[in-house]
Protein backbone atom coordinates (compact mmCIF):
# COMPACT_ATOMS: atom_id res chain seq x y z
CA UNK A 1 0.00 0.00 0.00
CA UNK A 2 1.74 3.25 -1.24
CA UNK A 3 1.29 6.89 -0.22
CA UNK A 4 -2.28 8.33 -1.90
CA UNK A 5 -2.68 11.73 -3.47
CA UNK A 6 -5.29 13.38 -5.32
CA UNK A 7 -4.55 14.07 -8.97
CA UNK A 8 -5.82 17.00 -10.84
CA UNK A 9 -8.66 14.74 -12.25
CA UNK A 10 -10.14 14.23 -8.59
CA UNK A 11 -9.26 10.45 -8.98
CA UNK A 12 -6.08 8.74 -6.71
CA UNK A 13 -2.67 8.67 -7.95
CA UNK A 14 0.06 6.63 -6.04
CA UNK A 15 2.71 9.21 -4.92
CA UNK A 16 5.25 6.26 -4.44
CA UNK A 17 5.28 4.90 -7.87
CA UNK A 18 7.59 5.28 -10.67
CA UNK A 19 10.11 7.72 -10.39
CA UNK A 20 9.65 9.21 -6.66
CA UNK A 21 11.68 6.40 -4.92
CA UNK A 22 14.47 6.42 -6.84
CA UNK A 23 14.75 10.21 -6.69
CA UNK A 24 14.39 10.22 -2.79
CA UNK A 25 17.11 6.57 -2.79
CA UNK A 26 19.47 9.34 -4.93
CA UNK A 27 19.03 12.18 -2.85
CA UNK A 28 19.91 10.39 0.49
CA UNK A 29 22.86 8.68 -1.46
CA UNK A 30 24.19 11.86 -2.25
CA UNK A 31 24.13 13.36 0.69
CA UNK A 32 25.64 10.68 2.41
CA UNK A 33 27.94 10.45 -0.02
CA UNK A 34 28.70 14.25 0.04
CA UNK A 35 29.50 13.84 4.11
CA UNK A 36 32.20 10.81 3.77
CA UNK A 37 33.97 13.15 0.80
CA UNK A 38 34.10 16.25 2.91
CA UNK A 39 35.34 13.80 5.90
CA UNK A 40 38.25 11.99 3.72
CA UNK A 41 38.94 16.03 2.62
CA UNK A 42 39.38 16.92 6.53
CA UNK A 43 40.62 13.95 7.53
CA UNK A 44 44.61 14.30 6.65
CA UNK A 45 44.28 18.00 9.05
CA UNK A 46 44.10 16.02 12.02
CA UNK A 47 46.41 14.49 13.83
CA UNK A 48 45.75 10.76 14.62
CA UNK A 49 46.63 11.43 18.11
CA UNK A 50 45.20 13.96 18.92
CA UNK A 51 42.41 15.57 20.72
CA UNK A 52 39.64 15.70 18.41
CA UNK A 53 39.67 12.67 16.89
CA UNK A 54 39.96 11.11 20.68
CA UNK A 55 37.28 12.87 21.10
CA UNK A 56 35.14 11.71 18.14
CA UNK A 57 35.80 8.07 19.50
CA UNK A 58 34.94 8.74 22.41
CA UNK A 59 31.33 9.83 21.53
CA UNK A 60 31.34 6.85 19.00
CA UNK A 61 31.60 4.68 22.31
CA UNK A 62 29.13 6.89 23.95
CA UNK A 63 26.83 6.64 21.28
CA UNK A 64 27.25 2.96 21.09
CA UNK A 65 26.77 2.16 24.86
CA UNK A 66 23.64 4.38 24.79
CA UNK A 67 21.71 2.19 22.15
CA UNK A 68 23.07 -1.02 23.96
CA UNK A 69 21.39 0.62 27.76
CA UNK A 70 18.24 1.22 26.02
CA UNK A 71 18.10 -2.15 24.12
CA UNK A 72 18.59 -3.77 27.42
CA UNK A 73 16.82 -1.51 30.04
CA UNK A 74 13.54 -0.89 27.56
CA UNK A 75 13.82 -3.43 25.29
CA UNK A 76 11.05 -2.99 22.23
CA UNK A 77 9.74 -6.10 19.75
CA UNK A 78 10.98 -9.67 20.01
CA UNK A 79 13.55 -8.46 22.51
CA UNK A 80 11.62 -7.33 25.24
CA UNK A 81 10.44 -11.57 25.58
CA UNK A 82 14.01 -11.91 26.38
CA UNK A 83 13.97 -11.91 29.88
CA UNK A 84 16.30 -9.07 31.71
CA UNK A 85 18.73 -11.33 33.43
CA UNK A 86 20.28 -13.10 30.05
CA UNK A 87 20.17 -9.44 28.24
CA UNK A 88 22.60 -8.29 31.57
CA UNK A 89 23.98 -11.71 30.82
CA UNK A 90 24.89 -11.50 27.17
CA UNK A 91 26.42 -7.81 28.11
CA UNK A 92 28.59 -9.31 30.31
CA UNK A 93 29.81 -11.73 27.61
CA UNK A 94 30.55 -8.96 25.03
CA UNK A 95 32.39 -6.91 27.39
CA UNK A 96 34.61 -10.01 28.03
CA UNK A 97 35.01 -10.84 24.62
CA UNK A 98 35.43 -7.14 23.80
CA UNK A 99 38.52 -6.94 26.37
CA UNK A 100 39.65 -10.13 25.57
CA UNK A 101 40.06 -9.32 21.84
CA UNK A 102 42.17 -6.72 22.28
CA UNK A 103 39.18 -3.77 22.95
CA UNK A 104 37.02 -5.16 19.12
CA UNK A 105 34.31 -3.42 19.56
CA UNK A 106 32.63 -5.45 16.20
CA UNK A 107 33.46 -8.83 18.28
CA UNK A 108 32.19 -7.83 21.32
CA UNK A 109 29.18 -6.81 19.85
CA UNK A 110 28.49 -9.95 17.21
CA UNK A 111 29.52 -12.22 20.87
CA UNK A 112 26.75 -9.69 22.78
CA UNK A 113 24.51 -10.39 20.02
CA UNK A 114 25.26 -14.22 19.79
CA UNK A 115 24.80 -14.58 23.09
CA UNK A 116 21.12 -13.35 23.30
CA UNK A 117 20.41 -15.67 20.47
CA UNK A 118 22.28 -18.44 22.07
CA UNK A 119 20.66 -18.15 25.42
CA UNK A 120 17.05 -16.97 23.77
CA UNK A 121 17.20 -20.44 21.31
CA UNK A 122 18.52 -22.55 25.05
CA UNK A 123 15.88 -20.73 26.63
CA UNK A 124 13.25 -21.58 24.36
CA UNK A 125 11.69 -17.95 25.08
CA UNK A 126 11.60 -16.88 20.95
CA UNK A 127 8.88 -14.20 20.53
CA UNK A 128 7.06 -14.65 17.30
Amino acid sequence: MGWRRESAGGGDERAMDGVWPWIMVLACAAVTYFWRAAGIVVAGRFSPDGALVRWVGCVAYAMLAGLFARMILIPAGQLAAVPLHWRIASVVIGVVVWRVAGRNVFLGTCAGVGAVMALTWWGGTAAG
